[in-house]
């Protein structure tokens, strides 16, 4: 639980997707003790039904349990549009990467000596997952294995307190942050968490971050991990995160 900073435009393929793990890894409370579950997603498939392979099938893995898409087919806008298909408004597409190497026929300047020479491209291309589409065939959306429960403990005084925050809030995929750039919260749907309180604590957390925001007290919100004001905000949320429940008890 944590707030997300902007990511940087015009990297590498590679950079992109280590700067995104390593924000993973720092963006706060670990998966093996977050008080929610995860969406299942099983590998990722191109349109054509082709499985991806190489580091596809772990980056976009990682995007689906991120964003908690529940399809396995990734797609580009062009192939959506073959499809009758169309990317809804707003979407945000991710990168696939496509990889080969090649020899290639090289004569010496000097020598005109002919050799083959070993050659490689990696570059990226943009895709979306086949949630973010509207008008798609049945069978790029299967039927959801993961049965959607409300948990236990809700409270309609503490649904008050946060209905009448003014926040940009939606529920998708299966993490809990704030981004800054866009001020807005995400978080999973409810039906993820094991209980009510849970779920209040970890909204109460990121809001905690979202009164941060440059338009309200104007904390620093471009740090990073390990620093002493990341650590410092940290606090502040961790603060935040028990208000509710004391107001309320």
């Amino acid at each position: 639980m944590a707030y997300r900073k902007g990511q940087s435009s015009g990297l590498s393929p590679a950079t992109r997707i280590t700067q995104e793990i390593i924000a993973r890894l720092e963006s706060g409370t670990k998966p093996w003790i977050k008080p929610w579950r995860g969406v299942p997603v099983s590998r990722p498939l191109r349109a054509c039904g082709i499985p991806y392979r190489g580091m596809n099938v772990f980056w976009l893995w990682m995007v689906a349990d991120m964003c908690g898409y529940a399809s396995s087919f990734w797609m580009t806008y062009n192939q959506a549009k073959s499809l009758g298909a169309q990317v809804r408004k707003g979407e945000k597409s991710t990168i696939a990467i496509f990889y080969k190497s090649y020899t290639k026929e090289v004569e010496a300047p000097d020598t005109g000596e002919k050799t083959d020479e070993a050659r490689r491209v990696l570059k990226a291309y943009p895709v979306f997952n086949a949630d973010q589409v509207e008008g798609l065939p049945e069978r790029f959306h299967p039927a959801a294995t993961l049965e959607l429960v409300e948990p236990e403990g809700r409270e309609a005084e503490l649904d008050a307190f946060f209905a009448a925050i003014p926040v940009n809030l939606r529920h998708q995929g299966c993490e809990a942050y704030y981004e800054p750039t866009a001020d807005r919260v995400t978080m999973p749907p409810t039906s993820l968490f094991e209980g009510f309180d849970h779920y209040y604590a970890t909204l109460a957390h990121e809001l905690s971050h979202w009164t941060g925001h440059a338009s309200r007290l104007g904390r620093d919100l471009k740090n990073r991990f390990g620093t002493a004001a990341y650590a410092a905000e940290e606090l502040v949320a961790l603060s935040g995160q028990s208000a509710p429940c004391l107001t309320h008890h």
